[in-house]
């Protein structure tokens, strides 16, 4: 839950938003009264958001508990670097940059630490193996297991979270045609793997991206 000061009397809470139309209150509307202040905005925005990007953190991690650490601190640097959101730019980017640098310093904290202690690091595997998390994840997670890094996190960005080629390249830092490339290049190998596997099982598990 989002704790946040009272909004202001000056800017339109979510509720008064939401009573001005019945679609559904913008992303981008939700963050900008969330910089207000608004705490409802930044509930709504929270429970919006958090699924596609838990998704994107678990598939990243293989570790469905290590995704649910790494989402809260997502959701905290949100919180504190939220008057860096520029008003009126799609918030979808921003906000899966933000998930990626949280990614990419968990990644590189827990890498340090391995090295620093590698008797851990093998009582962690262990542990891993033994809660059999690696085989109670879908299929499909197994799968892009397979791809390299930069790859798997274009292709989850595209096909899971449903990102435009434009906003995966916000989001990375890169540009279009590198995404293209990445994408491209992960498909190939993707066609590869997947012809090992049963075509029914394949169209299933491509149908829930």
């Amino acid at each position: 839950m989002i704790v946040m000061a009272s909004p202001s009397s000056s800017y339109p809470t979510l509720m008064a938003l939401s009573q001005q139309s019945r679609e559904p209150v913008a992303l981008e509307t939700l963050m900008e009264a969330y910089q207000k202040g608004d705490s409802q905005a930044g509930n709504e925005l929270f429970s919006r958001v958090s699924q596609p990007l838990y998704r994107y953190l678990s598939l990243q991690s293989g570790d469905r508990r290590h995704a649910d650490d790494l989402l809260q601190e997502v959701w905290l640097r949100v919180h504190r670097a939220r008057a860096a959101y520029r008003p009126g730019e799609k918030v979808l980017p921003w906000l899966y940059a933000v998930a990626r640098h949280v990614k990419v310093d968990a990644y590189r904290r827990r890498r340090r630490e391995h090295l620093e202690d590698p008797l851990d690091a093998l009582v962690e595997n262990k542990a891993v193996d033994t809660r059999g998390n690696a085989r109670d994840l879908p299929q499909m997670e197994e799968v892009l297991a397979g791809l390299p890094q930069s790859q798997r996190e274009v292709i989850v960005m595209l096909k899971v979270s449903g990102l435009s080629l434009e906003e995966v390249a916000k989001a990375t830092a890169s540009t279009v045609g590198s995404v293209k490339q990445k994408a491209h290049r992960a498909y190939e190998k993707l066609r590869a793997t997947l012809a090992e596997f049963e075509p029914k099982k394949v169209s299933r598990e491509l149908q829930r991206c």
